[in-house]
């Protein structure tokens, strides 16, 4: 998490602040009303949401649920950003954006939240025009998105940064339905033939350590045979299995492991993909991909809305909840590993400010 004094300068320079969105959302928003909160001196979270036909529908409705969801990240002041192709040379659009604003600001205002500015955006691009939208007469260009030191970290840190949320979404979307309902029958036949509650400890140790061979060999550009595939598939419904998977976030081959979590969930038929994509959401949550953790997370609840480790991990999530809080669940899975006799990864460090 980044701190506020880090962030002065965006605050206080729109151009910049507005260049720095892409790198913390983990795309470029295009139709978009996107909050960048402030909590105890700290950056908070950042919320989006489509300005489609649906959110002018239920306005008062859609801002409350955003006050909400700052409130419940102990947010003290926010920054809003209307990102709209035709805003800025829209006179209609300009008394709408108003009236968002005020709205916005009394909703906010509710939980104790101020509202520092709301800046209407054509492009969240190098040259892009933004003015204020309560018609203070402020006005500029958007920075380089690109030489953001927001997006600059983002990058040392390992995160891709996406042109539109789209293209992050394809990170967890089943890449071939053929293949996907190919491989069913052999999941369901493999699972109908094993007592996961009822067989033993050597049996689960067999399952996590398969997984582990598997994900050191993730980083590889041939995939997966499919009976690895379909292994897994029923391997991490088995709560033992999965629960010990959790640990792979914070070791040393984390990345490999990430990148097992990623294919299966394009492989995967429903619903045994839930597993992965819960795997996956958890492990870029714990590396402080919040981008990444969100799009995974939503189509896990899409497959499974009752799931429960995706729901606590969805709610810390909407919640600002910090990485490391997150990590910690991680401790779990090593004390399930010594348990069944499984050597894990040795754990890797994390910055302080992750």
């Amino acid at each position: 998490m980044t701190t506020f004094s880090s962030f002065d300068f965006q605050l206080n320079r729109p151009g910049a602040l507005i260049a720095a969105v892409p790198a913390v959302l983990g795309f470029v928003p295009e139709k978009s009303l996107v909050l960048v909160t402030v909590a105890d001196g700290e950056m908070g979270v950042v919320l989006r949401v489509d300005l489609s036909d649906g959110f002018w529908g239920a306005l008062p409705a859609a801002l409350g649920h955003l006050a909400d969801m700052a409130a419940s990240a102990d947010a003290d002041a926010a920054v809003a950003v209307i990102v709209d192709e035709k805003g800025v040379d829209c006179q209609m659009c300009a008394d709408l954006f108003r009236d968002v604003s005020h709205e916005l600001e009394e909703a906010l205002s509710d939980h104790g939240i101020e509202l520092f500015a709301v800046h209407v955006v054509d492009k969240v691009a190098a040259g892009g025009r933004w003015h204020c939208a309560d018609g203070c007469g402020n006005a500029g260009v958007v920075e380089d998105p690109g030489s953001s030191p927001v997006a600059m970290a983002a990058v040392l840190d390992g995160r891709r940064l996406y042109s539109r949320r789209a293209e992050l979404v394809d990170v967890v979307a089943v890449a071939d339905a053929r293949q996907a309902a190919a491989l069913q029958p052999a999941i369901e036949k493999r699972a109908a033939a094993t007592d996961y509650d009822g067989r033993p400890d050597s049996e689960v140790r067999v399952d996590v350590e398969h997984a582990l061979a598997c994900a050191r060999s993730a980083s590889g550009a041939a995939p997966l045979p499919d009976d690895d595939v379909v292994r897994l598939a029923c391997a991490v419904s088995d709560s033992r299995v999965r629960d010990t998977l959790y640990a792979l976030a914070v070791g040393e081959n984390a990345a490999a492991a990430e990148s097992l979590w990623a294919s299966l969930t394009r492989i995967l038929p429903a619903p045994w993909r839930v597993e992965a994509l819960v795997l996956l959401a958890f492990s870029a949550y714990a590396r402080g991909d919040g981008p990444l953790a969100g799009v995974a997370l939503d189509a896990a609840l899409d497959v499974d809305s009752r799931h429960r480790m995706a729901g606590m991990l969805d709610m810390a999530l909407q919640s600002g909840m910090r990485p490391d809080r997150i990590r910690e669940l991680a401790l779990t899975g090593y004390k399930l590993a010594d348990r069944l006799g499984v050597q894990m990864p040795p754990r890797r460090p994390f910055g302080r400010s992750a």
